[in-house]
């Protein structure tokens, strides 16, 4: 870290109510070098179609340019790119691909913004953060949920990225900078048009593209407001019992040690985050029953693509039980089906070495105490699955299932493996979502 954040993220520390200023200089030429080596290289292009082979052709004049741009004022963010992507079950998500410099630029603003907010958010708060990330969040909250709780509040908000209210960001945003140049820089960024994938232009009004280098952190920001503090100085306060928030971006469980709580609490959720613009998705909202004390109910939650039960142990000892949701199953060995449609024709050594790294990536996340069935239950399909297109690569059959897993074994195809004592940050887009 540069000692310039050093010292932002001392003051954010030593003084919560501290507003800053200046942070507009801050976005210099080592500044952009760093945001050019921080970025994803491998992103697809957004509207200029720009790569970032391209850009480095010419790096040096390029990000003298974007600084250029920058000190004289006349820096604008260009439109985002709009497509669309499987969600699953037929349906699909937008992600907004902006331009190669729009991402430079935001990079360089957001390790701004991590310094100051990295001393803010709240324990509770575990997506897109530095040495955070899922699989903490789940083996915290297993240790955490084995406490004195007896009910889960499950909620889901509905279209969240694109229901950030502008106004109300900014002003959660004002409460720490005091720089009016970086303020505005943010907002050209929210107000940046959407190319549809129709050709459309979109101005929005509300929202924050997903896909957009800073959107992560400004969602966290806007949650870290409208929730996290909500939750911790209003909500636990009021509690008689033990209550808990863990929030991973815009997923998120509430438990509670009494129902009564529980209850008041599912209640005004919907009220408060109504207030941010924010809308609960009541089918996907409920209060569910999740106590050691009564495991003959056999209930559960799902949760970060893992389905949580209270569960007796070979020794005897009542364990949540932490398995891969059958959703996520399902939507993993579908998509890896179309990777072997894909990349079928390729050479076995090739096949083996891509993935290799998927699949290590599947078991890092996967990969808890107690999930090796769960493994066990992607992994065997799976190599079906790729058994069966691989010997579609000619009118007869390349070989036979035998002479399958001798070749697999022989380049060195990974098997399933527990991997939670693995500290290591996987993000499960990378691997078979």
């Amino acid at each position: 870290m540069q000692t310039s954040l050093q010292g932002i993220a001392r003051k954010a520390k030593q003084d919560s109510k501290y507003k800053f200023g200046n942070l507009y200089t801050m976005i210099d030429k080592q500044a952009l070098y760093m945001a050019w080596k921080n970025i994803k290289k491998s992103s697809s292009p957004g509207i200029d179609k720009e790569t970032a082979k391209e850009f480095k052709g010419n790096l040096d004049s390029n990000i003298e340019s974007i600084l250029t741009e920058l000190k004289s004022k006349k820096y604008k963010a260009r439109l985002v790119k709009r497509v669309n992507i499987p969600k699953g079950e037929g349906k699909t998500r937008p992600l907004g691909l902006p331009a190669l410099r729009d991402k430079i630029i935001q990079r360089a603003a957001t390790t701004i913004l991590e310094a100051i907010y990295e001393q803010d958010f709240l324990k509770s708060s575990y997506g897109y953060r530095p040495k955070s990330g899922a699989q903490k969040a789940v083996r915290e909250m297993t240790k955490e949920l084995m406490g004195k709780y007896s009910y889960i509040v499950e909620a889901d908000i509905r279209s969240f990225f694109d229901n950030i209210n502008h106004e109300r960001l900014i002003r959660m945003l004002q409460e720490r900078i005091k720089d009016k140049t970086f303020i505005k820089l943010i907002k050209k960024w929210l107000k940046a048009g959407i190319l549809d994938v129709d050709g459309k232009v979109i101005n929005p009004q509300t929202g924050c593209p997903q896909g957009s280098v800073i959107s992560p952190i400004l969602a966290n920001i806007y949650l870290h407001y409208s929730l996290d503090l909500w939750f911790e100085k209003i909500v636990k306060p009021r509690c008689k019992g033990e209550a808990y928030l863990c929030r991973v971006a815009d997923d998120f469980i509430c438990a509670f040690r009494y129902k009564e709580e529980a209850d008041r609490f599912y209640r005004v959720l919907g009220k408060r985050l109504s207030k941010f613009n924010l809308e609960l998705a009541e089918e996907k909202t409920k209060i569910i029953s999740f106590s050691r004390f009564r495991k003959y109910e056999n209930t559960s939650f799902e949760f970060l693509g893992f389905e949580f039960r209270w569960r007796v142990s070979s020794k005897g000892k009542d364990i949540i039980a932490r398995r891969t949701s059958r959703k996520k199953l399902k939507k993993s060995l579908k998509a890896f089906t179309q990777w072997c449609k894909e990349n079928r024709h390729n050479r076995i050594k090739r096949i083996v070495e891509e993935l290799n790294v998927k699949l290590r990536g599947y078991f890092n996340y996967y990969g808890v105490i107690g999930n090796s069935k769960g493994l066990y239950d992607f992994y065997r399909p799976a190599m079906k699955i790729l058994y069966k297109w691989l010997n579609r690569r000619s009118q007869r059959r390349s070989f036979t299932w035998e002479e399958f897993d001798k070749k697999m074994r022989w380049y060195g195809l990974i098997r399933p493996k527990i991997t939670e004592k693995i500290d290591n940050q996987i993000r499960i887009e990378d691997c078979f979502a």
